[in-house]
């Protein structure tokens, strides 16, 4: 068993999946970074002040009038916290758009080196064939 565990560590793919979830973390923070405080403040701009994120409704308990989700909840209301929701749905929808916008950029690199790559090929001389060098070596055994 231990033996199989080395196989499987060993193996490229695990270090490319360990690479692709540190590299992933670290995007993330960036991406975080970039809708909690740049893109949200414009949203909020936008909706005239609006912060989805204390929008809330009581459904039992007691909390003061225009108390903050947070206090809310520390007063021990149950909230049925819908900006929360909706936040939490406008940060998936860009966190998408720009994992959509990377994976599209990483492609159309991908592909462009493809194709530098088809056209190196299709521009190297062609040789002799295996047959005109095996015939050549006939020749020349012959001649010997």
């Amino acid at each position: 068993m231990l033996q199989e565990f080395k196989d499987f560590i060993a193996k490229g793919n695990v270090m490319d999946m360990a690479v692709g979830i540190i590299i992933g973390a670290a995007f993330t923070a960036i991406v975080k970074s970039m809708v909690g405080d740049l893109i949200n403040p414009f949203i909020g701009l936008f909706m005239g002040g609006v912060d989805f994120t204390n929008m809330y409704a009581v459904l039992s308990g007691t909390v003061a009038e225009g108390a903050s989700l947070d206090a809310a909840r520390e007063a021990g209301a149950a909230v049925f916290a819908y900006g929360a929701f909706i936040m939490a749905v406008i940060n998936f929808l860009i966190i998408a758009f720009v994992v959509f916008m990377l994976v599209r950029y990483v492609n159309k690199v991908k592909e462009a080196a493809e194709k530098e790559e088809e056209e190196v090929v299709e521009d190297a001389p062609e040789g002799p064939t295996e047959l005109d060098l095996l015939t050549e070596i006939r020749d020349a055994l012959k001649k010997a």
